[in-house]
């Protein structure tokens, strides 16, 4: 097996494509997409994002220090893609994309109705890194789909059909192969 070289890069893929809601101080809210996103600690739950300084919300993220993360989907795509090319400054992305506002329990960014789980997110440190600011922030609040639960009260979002980025292309997950930790799972029968 032979490998090739590559110049130093972001490589790490696929990621999370998620739309990122922001609203000002004067009330004015957008919608961008994310693909530089992550959990970065359990307990305390904390997320990252990283924004480019010259995008339309990155004021909006540092005017009040908060922001939502919206899972996406097969049904949200193109949503995705177009809250990514498009500009706040010059369109409605919300009304643009048929995206249902609704309201936060702890934050003043908007949730998307569409979306099957949401991130209420509070800003705790700003790192400047280059091209990008990485918003590190504690996790207020998470709402999800109930169209998504089962009679245990369990949710499954795989059933949302969650999507993902890879080289400039989203692709769907549809299939599982295993669960955490079932590499080291007894098998029945087994007595090891």
């Amino acid at each position: 097996m032979a490998k090739i070289s590559f110049k130093p890069g972001n490589m790490l893929y696929p990621l999370p494509a998620v739309l990122v809601t922001v609203t000002d101080k004067a009330g004015n809210d957008n919608v961008l997409t994310i693909g530089w996103t992550g959990t970065i600690c359990s307990d305390p739950a904390m997320v990252s994002i990283s924004v480019r300084p010259e995008r339309h919300s990155y004021h909006m993220i540092k005017e009040t220090g908060e922001f939502v993360i919206n899972l996406t989907t097969g049904k949200l795509a193109f949503a995705t893609d177009y809250c990514g090319v498009k500009s706040g400054r010059d369109v409605d992305k919300f009304k643009e994309m048929h995206l249902t506002k609704l309201p936060a329990q702890k934050v003043g960014a908007p949730l998307i109705g569409e979306s099957p789980v949401n991130i209420e997110c509070r800003v705790t440190q700003t790192i400047e890194l280059g091209t990008h600011v990485m918003f590190l922030a504690t996790v207020e609040a998470v709402t999800v789909d109930d169209a998504y639960m089962d009679e245990k009260n369990t949710f499954h979002l795989r059933k949302a059909d969650p999507i993902v980025y890879s080289h400039g292309e989203y692709y769907t997950l549809d299939k599982m192969i295993g669960k955490f930790g079932y590499s080291v799972r007894k098998k029945a029968g087994n007595k090891k």
